[in-house]
């Protein structure tokens, strides 16, 4: 197992098959203008499965399909097909906003895929269309539900920011029981070029489960052992659901994820201001072994600990100048998978 200077292990590859998003949702997209990729600059399926396989020769056996909005990106099922048989996985999973989904996922599933996490900050019309710019919020439950279908369950994935939608905690658990869902609480970060974020806009874990418990009464916390990054609880009906919080408490110690782009640089912390340049090496014909030296000297030299460092920073931290973020988009998180 190749692991890290913090004895962190490559074990998870979050997948980026495109930049582009038909959303701006403001903690994510908050800019009116965004530079992207150049298409000729994506990787093509091909290259992709390449690179799985290099990864996965040196221990990963997660993969998370994202995006931007990967459902974008043209027989995305082509590439699920290519991956999903490949010996050693044992998970293929997609993040998705869901407006696309219904119309693909039964194509998604005879493909191979395996889980599904869709983002769904809101039940409310208005909110959504305040919040992403577009109300699209019928498409996005059709798409829940066709998932819940295909897949028996899904993963619903709730940004919480503080005045704008953190009064539906218990509307969108609530909801997530009439789609066999499990909602995952996200504490609102500041990362890429969300610039509006601030800590008074955070909910923290402490505050969500203070007001689930007021309402549902007592929670109890899911004890298990995984390098997930959602924390679990148990409400007294036996409804499970899940705290990310990234921005209060840092998991930096165990994660063992690391991002490639659509066009191929490969970050390994979701901070990271740089990448390794892994498409340039295989579009100059580097061998098996020199894309393997690559990825084995970056995660060897791993010691990124980036939720935790912007968290000592307190209200110091800095953002990335909108100049800089347009000259570089790798620095935002639509680009790099979130």
């Amino acid at each position: 197992m190749l692991v890290d200077q913090l004895q962190r292990p490559l074990r998870n590859l979050r997948l980026s098959v495109t930049d582009r998003c038909n959303l701006r949702c403001q903690y994510c997209m908050p800019e009116l203008d965004y530079v992207w990729l150049p298409r000729e600059d994506l990787l093509h399926f091909e290259e992709i499965s390449r690179l799985v396989d290099v990864f996965m020769s040196l221990g990963v056996n997660h993969i998370r399909l994202t995006g931007g909005e990967p459902l974008l990106r043209r027989d995305l099922s082509t590439l699920v097909d290519m991956i999903a048989g490949k010996e050693g996985l044992n998970d293929l999973a997609l993040t998705s906003n869901g407006i696309l989904l219904a119309d693909q996922i039964d194509e998604l599933k005879a493909a191979g895929l395996r889980r599904v996490t869709v983002s769904l900050d809101t039940l409310r019309h208005d909110r959504f269309a305040k919040l992403a710019r577009f109300d699209e919020l019928t498409r996005v439950r059709r798409g829940i539900e066709a998932a819940a279908r295909v897949f028996g369950g899904v993963k619903l994935d709730t940004v919480v920011i503080r005045g704008v939608n953190d009064d539906e905690l218990v509307d969108l658990i609530d909801y997530g029981k009439t789609v066999n869902a499990e909602v995952r609480f996200i504490e609102y970060m500041d990362v890429g070029g969300a610039t509006n974020w601030s800590w008074t806009d955070v909910v923290s874990r402490k505050d969500i489960l203070e007001q689930l418990a007021r309402h549902y009464g007592g929670v109890e916390e899911v004890v298990e052992h995984s390098s997930a990054p959602a924390d679990r609880y148990r409400l007294p009906d036996g409804t499970v659901f899940g705290i990310i919080s990234s921005t209060t408490e840092p998991f930096c110690a165990s994660c063992d994820r690391s991002r490639l782009t659509a066009d191929g640089m490969w970050y390994l912390c979701l901070y990271a201001t740089r990448g390794i340049d892994l498409r340039a090496a295989l579009r100059a014909g580097a061998s098996i072994d020199e894309l393997k030296a690559m990825i084995v000297s970056g995660w060897t030299a791993r010691t990124d600990r980036g939720a935790e460092s912007r968290l000592a920073l307190g209200e110091r931290r800095a953002f990335v100048p909108l100049s800089t973020l347009k000259k570089n988009p790798h620095l935002e998180m639509h680009t790099r998978g979130g």
